[in-house]
């Protein structure tokens, strides 16, 4: 389990986080949720160990990590640009953390892994030959051949069309099932998080505005602020897709209106 209790942050004099306290269960995944400039990004830094709380305990199975350097601590992070190596092919990318660290993945856990993301067909292609959820796969797999203790990701899905993105998500879902491992995800889509995850956590101005389960969020929104967030952003999205839809189905009908019309004239 991991736990933050009363957790801060902040630059110059500049609070950026104030008082965050949650627990992540083992396996669990997490999203944290909010605007931009509500401390999502920070909070990542501060669980991986690249940034240093100001008051407050990170623990992680019962052991106070608060001090402990990110090397030490045994959590990986896919960033949002993947970070991958463009002169290495798939597999090697894959694999390179293994490079200095060998035992910690066989190569037949290498390969379910690969398998696990489909990415069989890809492995000698270079990065450039890839497209934007391949990428994102690999970046995944890279990860977690070196068995980290809980994976973090940074907008994993914000460059992915919604087919691809989809098919990520699924593939999330199922890493966190089959290898057990607690994943905490920063977002700012409402939808990601709500359809992604185990529970959600919205931020807003350095503070934790709710913390639980997607149904809990939609059903009981704990202030207006997670009203606006949550349900606003929701609707503009059910109206982009009408409205998306609405314009394919008036330019079909004029297509077929036009079919119509020269078969008319032609008889």
């Amino acid at each position: 389990m991991l736990q933050l209790e009363h957790v801060k942050k902040s630059y110059d004099g500049v609070t950026i986080l104030e008082d965050i306290s949650l627990d992540i269960e083992d396996g669990e995944i997490v999203s944290i949720l909010g605007p931009s400039g509500c401390g999502k990004t920070t909070l990542l830094n501060l669980i991986l160990g690249i940034t240093e709380s100001n008051g407050g305990k990170i623990i992680f199975d019962g052991e106070d990590i608060t001090d402990v350097p990110m090397e030490k601590r045994g959590f990986n992070i896919v960033f949002q640009d993947y970070a991958l190596f463009p002169n290495l092919n798939v597999y090697k990318n894959i694999t390179y953390g293994l490079r200095n660290k060998p035992a910690i993945s066989t190569k037949e856990e290498v390969d379910e892994l690969i398998r696990l993301l489909e990415l069989e067909p890809h492995l000698e292609k270079k990065i450039d030959q890839l497209s934007g959820g391949q990428k994102q796969r690999v970046a995944l797999a890279r990860t977690m051949v070196m068995k980290p203790k809980i994976l973090l990701l940074d907008e994993p899905l914000s460059a992915l069309d919604g087919v691809i993105k989809e098919s990520i998500k699924d593939r999330i879902k199922t890493i966190a099932k089959e290898y057990h491992l607690t994943t905490i995800i920063v977002t700012h889509d409402p939808e990601e998080a709500l359809t992604l995850s185990d529970r959600v956590m919205i931020l807003n101005e350095g503070g934790i505005s709710q913390y639980g389960k997607p149904e809990d969020i939609i059903l009981a929104p704990a202030n207006n602020f997670v009203k606006a967030f949550i349900l606003n952003q929701l609707e503009i999205k059910k109206n982009n897709i009408y409205r998306l839809f609405a314009a394919q189905m008036a330019q079909t009908q004029m297509s077929q209106a036009q079919v119509q019309q020269q078969g008319m004239q032609v008889s």
